[in-house]
């Protein structure tokens, strides 16, 4: 018997503030609530950013409530002019601003430790709705409140702009009141529990019609595929009124997709590429070498991201130039002559001269025009040409992506030199 899924709350996030709009900051907030939200059951439905203006505001806030049973704002609790979300969400929720003595005295008593005297427009952050909930700010001096309509089913939670106060005050004094809430409003609390698979290899059209009989039936658990700098991701994910249930749930649609494009999944924890190559490499013990020529050591770059990534990765050589493959690597000219710098032949010498001269486990290379010249017929921009070599011998791997965008181009060419470790490191 098919189970029901269970009733969630729909939820908008309101961010306040001028300086996002004009991105004088990044707004994390958004993301961050987002996350928190989902996996307590929540359907997030809309994110909107207003300025510090109140007519603006009043419409956001006005659409947000028309679909949603919560809404979370974040800034504009400050003892500025600007500062006008509680008089928004007051005449929202027909209620009326009055003073905290509590929170008043407590604002006196900060200063005067301080051995500073506070402002007559600080006492403005102890103006609260008269129905509300005080959220105590103990990092900040803007409380937060939760407030909901005079029927009780639309409920607004304003929390502070500053990420350090807003994400405090969520984790100890917003959200317990969020499951408190969930359950009075749906008859106990769902959980979201997801999974992030990530995938290299395969486009985002390909990856959706391996899975297309999944995705159509889908109900839950859920699956949505995702399209990064090249590569996918897939998000599965399941919403259950028990955490075991949506766990199994996930686990088992996980399985089912694993054997449809199991050779393309690198990770199913959502780690990059290089954490999952980076950390074979070091369990195995297999050291390594590079020889770089169009990445100019990105690949290196890249590779020392990983934490304790010297106990294996030896060096990399970057070779830009005809001569300096010759000298550093070996590489013969006659192969140069013959088969030009971009090409499997040269690629397979340069990497087998990494491994040569470095005495490491594994030698990789690259070669190729990144553009947005030196193309020609043959060898169009996008063409990279790459080499892995080991004891048992050597592979090689052409690819040609043009995008137009040289920086693409390269970053695309060291996944590509990822994903042949990654591969080789796991026989």
């Amino acid at each position: 018997m098919k189970e029901e899924r269970p009733e969630s709350l729909r939820a908008s996030i309101i961010s306040v503030g001028t300086e996002i709009l004009m991105g004088e900051i990044t707004n994390t907030n958004t993301v961050w609530l987002s996350q928190r939200l989902n996996e307590l059951g929540c359907d997030v439905l809309y994110h909107h950013t207003v300025g510090d203006n109140p007519g603006r505001l009043t419409h956001a806030l006005e659409v947000s409530l028309k679909d949603s049973d919560l809404v979370i704002t974040t800034g504009g609790l400050g003892p500025t002019q600007d500062d006008m979300t509680k008089e928004v969400v007051c005449q929202a929720l027909e209620d009326h601003l009055e003073m905290n003595e509590d929170w008043l005295r407590i604002l006196y008593e900060r200063y005067e430790k301080r051995g500073r005297k506070m402002t007559d427009n600080n006492r403005k952050q102890a103006l609260l709705p008269s129905r509300s909930r005080m959220l105590f700010n103990e990092v900040g001096s803007a409380p937060g409140f939760v407030l909901s309509d005079p029927s009780g089913s639309k409920t607004v939670c304003c929390l502070p702009g500053p990420p350090r106060e807003m994400t405090w005050l969520y984790r100890e004094k917003l959200e317990p009141i969020l499951q408190e809430l969930i359950a009075q409003r749906c008859g106990g609390a769902s959980v979201l529990h997801a999974r992030i698979l990530r995938t290299f290899g395969i486009g985002e059209s390909s990856l959706e019609t391996a899975l297309l009989d999944l995705i159509d039936g889908q109900t839950d658990p859920t699956i949505a595929t995702y399209a990064k700098t090249g590569e996918c991701t897939l998000r599965i994910a399941s919403k259950r009124a028990d955490r075991r249930d949506a766990e199994d749930a996930v686990e088992e649609m996980i399985a089912k997709v694993r054997e449809r494009i199991g050779e393309y999944i690198y990770s199913e924890n959502d780690e990059e590429l290089v954490q999952v190559v980076g950390r074979k490499l070091m369990e195995k013990g297999l050291t390594i070498s590079a020889a770089e020529s169009c990445t100019g050591g990105m690949f290196a770059a890249k590779l020392t991201e990983v934490p304790g990534i010297s106990a294996v990765f030896d060096r990399s050589l970057v070779t830009y130039s005809n001569q300096a493959k010759m000298e550093e690597l070996g590489v013969r000219e006659e192969t140069l002559k013959e088969f030009g710098a971009v090409s499997e032949e040269t690629a397979r010498e340069m990497a087998e001269g990494a491994r040569r001269v470095s005495g490491s486990d594994i030698g990789i290379s690259v070669t190729g025009i990144a553009g947005p010249d030196g193309g020609t017929e043959d060898k169009p921009v996008g063409t990279i040409c790459y080499a892995l070599a080991t004891e048992e011998g050597t592979v090689c791997r052409k690819t040609v992506w043009d995008t137009g965008f040289r920086q693409f181009n390269r970053i695309y060419a060291v996944l590509n030199m990822l994903d042949m470790i990654r591969r080789a490191a796991a026989n």
